[in-house]
């Protein structure tokens, strides 16, 4: 009994393949399809679920067990998910500021539109843009505890130490 499970097991494993290759990311095909799917710069959990009701694919299928077709079919709803069917308030960029259409950005696209974007709001010297070039919370949060990252913050001890010793050299010279 215990042996042809294990027998199953190994035939399962031989099926999946190890890694799977969608949109230019290697995605672990050992992992389920709607969280795999999210692992691609641009597409979120709601957009995964509907690409795997599109396909009528199972959520919890593994990705390793994905047909080269499927695969492509994954990659052509990402790509123009309009043409396909989905709405458009799963998109990502809506109401687009240059073209006014309504559009789907995934890996290397959104990262330089998000650059771009960030870049003309410097330029028009927006508020949010001047916060951006500052370094400072852009969407209102608070900076007096949650924000500080980066530099160093607070009184370090080797400062402290080297100003008290500078202090008693100045009293010893006096």
């Amino acid at each position: 009994m215990f042996d042809g499970f294990q027998d199953k097991m190994v035939e399962q494993e031989k099926k999946l393949r190890a890694i799977v290759r969608i949109m230019n990311t290697d995605i672990m095909g050992y992992r389920q399809l709607h969280q795999a799917l999210t692992q691609i710069r641009g597409v979120s959990f709601m957009f995964s679920n509907a690409v795997c009701k599109k396909l009528s694919l199972p959520r919890d299928m593994k990705v390793g067990e994905l047909s080269d077709e499927q695969v492509k079919s994954c990659e052509a709803i990402i790509k123009k998910p309009i043409e396909h069917g989905l709405p458009s308030w799963l998109l990502n960029r809506r109401r687009d500021p240059e073209s006014g259409e309504d559009s789907h950005l995934v890996m290397s696209d959104l990262k330089l539109r998000t650059e771009f974007d960030i870049r003309n709001l410097k330029k028009v010297k927006s508020y949010r843009g001047m916060r951006h070039s500052v370094g400072l919370p852009v969407r209102g949060q608070r900076t007096k505890a949650h924000f500080r990252h980066g530099a160093s913050l607070g009184v370090q001890k080797k400062k402290v130490e080297q100003q008290k010793k500078a202090s008693a050299k100045k009293g010893d010279k006096k």
